[in-house]
């Protein structure tokens, strides 16, 4: 009875040891490659409408809304657009971003 007893805690102390060094370590996924935010002033009808929520006519808005106020000076002139509130705002905020285009810069 003693022995196996002790053949038991043996194996147990050894387990114990021995877990962390054989164990193979468990490797997080390879990180899905991120798309470079959209730029607001630059995007297409086509390019607007493959964000989540906006649909044709909101992209149309979109476009509409860039070109009478001259471009986005910030994303948040986003919820501007009629069809996009706070909630699909903070939605979009990590998805798009405003960069001077070829028209506004001035020489």
């Amino acid at each position: 009875m003693r022995t196996t007893l002790s053949t038991a805690l043996a194996l147990c102390a050894l387990l114990i040891i021995a877990g962390p060094a054989t164990a193979t370590p468990t490797q997080a996924p390879a990180p899905v490659a991120e798309k470079a935010a959209l730029n607001l002033n630059a995007a297409t009808l086509d390019q607007l409408e493959t964000l989540p929520g906006i649909g044709r006519k909101v992209a149309e808005r979109i476009l509409e809304y860039r070109a009478k106020s001259g471009g986005f000076k910030k994303i948040e002139e986003l919820m501007n657009v009629k069809g996009i509130g706070e909630k699909s705002f903070l939605k979009l905020k990590p998805l798009v971003t405003v960069a001077r285009s070829d028209k506004a810069s001035g020489g």
